[in-house]
């Protein structure tokens, strides 16, 4: 599982595997967490499989069954407990903020909000101590989130301060008014001048801490690029998005052929080294949601971001 897609991503959701040949005499706790990777603890599933939430065949098993060819093994993730969320004084890139709304820009590294190995050091753990006021509609481990980005993303994003604009700001989101450009810097040359990806978005059914383009049990999702710069076997894009699918850009331009720099799920081992997949929410735009008046905000590509760039430049 990605540093930026914890277990929170697969709350009550009911994630299913069947075992193959190579799995036959594994034992189930040890097979499960090679399916859901460093994110969850052995212990966590052999607590899972005694309350019951992880059986094979759909009959509770033990830790220690061992696996047979073709057993088909079902775990429902149980939603975590909340926990109570320490303010933290953690300094904020503040672009706007009033009494309904904040916009800050994300630095790359900062996982949006609680979750499990995530507890601290999260935006909102320097929103609660920043604002003293967010909205509680998604909750006590999400308060005043709207909408998120990927923890190696950096760039804006908007939070709520009451119910009232959070039930606003979510509503277009849902319409796709809400205007999201990023910049992204891509393997390869891209041929075409601007384009539009238009492919469905749905967990990968070979690895399901992925997400790839698929027509079953899949997503509208629809991504728009346009050519910035080009550095021959390296192209800067712009990048609106129409929907906000979990990892979509990032998805979409692997589809096309032209992963993100930088990748560690989609990307590619060769090449530019950078920590974490080049790309940046430059652009926030939306309407306020007490007076209706459009709001736009733009942020600067990071520096760690442009300087890949002018080192493109300077070959």
């Amino acid at each position: 599982m990605s540093l930026d897609q914890t277990l929170e991503d697969f709350e009550d959701e009911k994630l299913e595997w069947v075992a193959g040949p190579a799995d036959a005499k594994e034992r189930i706790d040890k097979y499960a967490k090679m399916q859901l990777g460093e994110e969850v603890s052995r212990s966590q599933i052999q607590l899972w499989i005694e309350a019951g939430n992880l059986v094979v065949n759909d009959a509770p098993v033990k830790a220690n069954y061992k696996l047979a060819d073709g057993d088909r093994v079902m775990l429902v993730i149980p939603e975590a407990e909340p926990t109570e969320i320490v303010p933290e004084a953690i300094p904020l890139d503040i672009y706007y903020e009033d009494g309904d709304v904040i916009v800050v820009n994300k630095p790359r590294g900062m996982v949006v909000h609680p979750a499990p190995g995530h507890a601290s050091g999260t935006l909102v753990n320097a929103l609660m101590f920043h604002c003293k006021d967010l909205s509680g509609i998604n909750g006590e481990l999400r308060p005043g989130i709207v909408h998120r980005i990927d923890k190696d993303t950096s760039g804006l994003i908007m939070a709520a301060k009451n119910d009232k604009a959070h039930a606003s700001l979510a509503a277009q989101l849902k319409a796709h008014s809400v205007t999201r450009k990023y910049y992204a810097l891509v393997h390869g040359n891209v041929s075409h001048d601007q384009g539009t990806v238009d492919a469905p978005i749905g967990r990968d059914p070979h690895d399901r801490k992925m997400y790839t383009v698929i027509e079953r049990n899949s997503k509208h999702a629809v991504t728009h690029f346009q050519v910035v710069e080009r550095f021959g076997d390296y192209t800067l894009l712009e990048l609106k998005l129409e929907t906000g699918r979990t990892h979509q850009i990032r998805v979409h331009m692997k589809f096309i052929g032209h992963p993100l720099v930088g990748d560690p799920l989609y990307g590619r081992s060769k090449g530019i080294k950078m920590d974490g997949q080049a790309l940046h929410a430059a652009v926030l735009g939306f309407d306020h949601p007490e007076d209706g008046r459009y709001l736009e905000f733009s942020a600067p590509i990071p520096a760690n971001m442009e300087d890949v760039l002018q080192s493109l430049r300077n070959r």
